[in-house]
């Protein structure tokens, strides 16, 4: 495995322990962890800059799906800085997936995220 690749895996283990972290102190530590101070998270929902916007985007998809985690779907493919995974959504009880899609991100020189260009490829009706 080349560093390279070690490199985008570890940026996306980052990222989905802050999207799977539901407790206020962990969240946010876990995203000081994945992403650059100045860094940015974008999808159709959201768009927002900085630790504190990030951190409110994770907590309220949270409060819209309590007992779901993010779970990585295939496998992190990159080139230079910046790497592309899909994930899903998973209900913990009954292991449904409603949600699914796939995010691009740029890394920083230290390996944490600057931007996150994500797509929702599953969404259900009304959400």
């Amino acid at each position: 495995m080349s560093v390279n690749t070690d490199r985008y895996q570890t940026a996306a283990a980052r990222y989905f322990e802050a999207w799977n972290a539901t407790e206020p102190e962990a969240l946010g530590k876990a995203v000081a962890e994945a992403w650059a101070p100045e860094g940015g998270y974008t999808d159709p929902l959201a768009d927002v800059s900085g630790h504190a916007q990030i951190t409110a985007v994770i907590a309220a998809a949270h409060e819209q799906f309590p007992g779901f985690v993010f779970r990585p779907l295939g496998t992190v493919d990159g080139h230079h800085d910046t790497a592309r995974f899909g994930w899903e959504l998973v209900n913990e009880a009954d292991g449904s997936a409603p949600v699914a899609g796939f995010d691009v991100v740029t890394l920083s020189e230290d390996g944490r995220i600057l931007r996150v260009l994500g797509f929702l490829d599953r969404v259900p009706a009304g959400a």
